[in-house]
């Protein structure tokens, strides 16, 4: 999340109680729920209420989980302005109730005109504010097109049908939550410097409850309501899209609109014991760094060493460190670079990056690189979606920074990615969430920017087991794999493996990132004294995720640090 946003605290389960009386007609007296708040006939865990609502509707009325998908992505870029769009991009990961598995990469693009050293200055420095604000931040949005291939392939209900909760909900408006008070408050100022003009996001003070109408959003999604593909990347919002970029010096023209496509790409499967993992290929560096982690930890007893001990957090900071490493060099998209993944998670490979971890002392990311292979590459929101029939969904998907570029589309209703960011701007050079890249993710024309989202689908003995994923940036790699083993090595139940406190390590810089309160201080002390070094902040990632217990329901985790919200029935 962009450093000038708050990041939202524990507060926000007092919001989500208080909007649940709201919503409470999906949730009670519903079939299929048993007493301990499990549901059979599907459940829908995303960022808002409001966006879960139109995710379970969608069930009832008979679709299945790509369509609510589609409904639940739509709906949040209405009410979760800060990461919910269809001015972005992102990932969906798709099992069905059969086992047949997809995934989808609707990552944005580098536009036509972008080149290697755009954001550089003469001295050769990296300009990292374009890469960050402003019209020349954003790549080429693949949201919407990767929703209408989504529901082509896989879809139930008509295009119409999942389009119309979240026109509805732009048209008529909703009350903004209390944090949404306190985050559109806090960014008045970038917005009225990116925008000017008025746009409906400024305002001289908001407050929980206000209802939050946005007339131009609805006309757009009114057009892709009833053109699909066309009522986007043509015709009146591509006017749109290109009269702002003209208006303040962007480079997203009409022949990038026409030219994007969506890609389906090949499942990434790995085994981490006796499950089954199927999550993202490249151009997400989340799924080959999850299985990495997962495998680099597997021969090592972490469940008798125990949740958030010295042990089991220093085995899985020595992984983290050794994955990262390898992420900033051999990771990109593997349509201009030739990444070699059959090496990157082979259980052999991970094996012989952890056999110079040493229990006595933390290992210096300064002596730690990328790992050698044969030649052959923070805001964000995720959901998970199951239906009555078993089919699961899992979709991340982002503007990259909070509110991504701060531009609104004028006329358009909507705001702009700041995906350009996630490219290497000058190898070597950290991006906002302190990210290195090299060569493998140097800008190029046309080419997807490297990514950290990890939706990912487990199996176990053949069978639907878990759908998770988060924000986070940086830190969505190891939010995932924590929750991940937190079920599967901790036995938490879902609610409770998202609650848990969590750690992060990217390598560099060579701290532990922790949450306040994650660690205690006898474990601190003993990692302390091997050369860990910490650091505290408020909150780490928003997992979202659906478990499938051994009696055949489901049991859902909403992030208690935002307005995260599970409804099933």
């Amino acid at each position: 999340m962009n450093k000038n946003i708050k990041i939202r605290s524990v507060k926000g389960l007092l919001i989500v109680f208080s909007l649940g009386i709201l919503f409470s007609g999906c949730v009670g007296g519903q079939t299929g729920r048993n007493n301990s708040g499990q549901y059979k006939n599907g459940m829908v865990v995303s960022a808002h209420p409001a966006a879960s609502k139109v995710g379970l509707d969608i069930l009832k009325k008979g679709g299945n989980a790509v369509d609510a998908a589609v409904a639940v992505q739509f709906a949040l870029a209405v009410v979760y302005p800060d990461a919910g769009n269809i001015g972005g991009g992102g990932f969906l990961v798709y099992r069905s109730a059969e086992g047949e598995t997809a995934t989808l990469d609707f990552r944005e693009k580098a536009p036509g005109k972008a080149s290697r050293d755009m954001y550089l200055d003469s001295a050769g420095n990296a300009i990292t504010e374009k890469s960050i604000f402003g019209h020349l931040a954003a790549g080429v949005p693949g949201s919407v097109d990767g929703m209408v291939k989504a529901h082509a392939r896989f879809g139930k209900l008509s295009w119409a049908e999942v389009v119309q909760p979240a026109l509805d909900l732009a048209k008529n408006g909703f009350p903004i939550t209390e944090s949404q008070a306190e985050e559109f408050a806090e960014i008045q100022e970038p917005i009225k410097k990116y925008n000017p003009g008025k746009t409906y996001f400024i305002k001289d003070k908001w407050a929980k409850g206000d209802v939050w109408v946005q007339e131009d959003l609805a006309k757009t999604l009114q057009l892709i309501r009833d053109k699909g593909r066309e009522g986007f990347y043509a015709g009146e919002v591509a006017d749109h899209i290109v009269a702002e970029m003209l208006a303040g010096g962007g480079m997203i023209s009409k022949e990038d609109l026409k030219n994007y496509q969506a890609q389906w790409r090949e499942p990434l499967v790995g085994n981490y014991k006796e499950y089954k993992i199927i999550t993202m290929p490249p151009p997400s560096s989340g799924g080959i760094a999850l299985l990495q982690l997962l495998s680099s930890v597997e021969e090592y007893p972490i469940k008798r060493y125990g949740f958030n001990s010295d042990s089991s957090m220093q085995v899985m900071i020595e992984a983290e460190r050794r994955v990262y490493a390898d992420r900033a060099t051999h990771l990109g998209d593997p349509d201009f670079y030739k990444v070699p993944q059959k090496y990157l998670i082979n259980p052999i490979y991970s094996k012989y990056r952890m056999s110079n971890f040493n229990w006595e002392k933390a290992t210096l990311s300064s002596d730690i690189k990328a790992g050698e292979v044969p030649k052959e590459t923070e805001e964000t929101t995720h959901f998970s979606i199951v239906d009555r029939e078993g089919n699961a969904a899992a979709v991340t998907t982002t503007l990259n920074g909070g509110y991504g570029s701060m531009v609104f589309v004028k006329g358009a209703g909507f705001l702009l990615n700041n995906e350009m960011d996630d490219f290497s701007v000058k190898p070597g050079t950290p991006n906002m969430f302190g990210l290195l890249g090299g060569e493998a993710n140097a800008i190029q024309p046309g080419k997807r920017m490297l990514s950290s989202m990890t939706p990912t689908i487990l199996e176990k003995n053949g069978d639907l087991f878990m759908v998770v994923g988060t924000p986070g940036g940086s830190t969505i790699i190891t939010s995932v794999f924590q929750t991940i083993l937190n079920t599967i090595e901790f036995d938490m139940g879902m609610q409770s493996a998202v609650n848990a406190k969590r750690f992060h390590h990217q390598w560099l810089p060579d701290e532990v990132v922790v949450e306040k309160g994650g660690l205690d201080s006898l474990a601190r002390l003993r990692l302390e004294k091997k050369g860990y070094k910490f650091r505290e902040r408020r909150a780490i990632g928003r997992v979202d995720a659906i478990l499938k217990t051994q009696w055949g329901y489901y049991e859902g985790g909403a992030d208690p640090r935002g307005d995260d919200t599970k409804l099933g029935w």
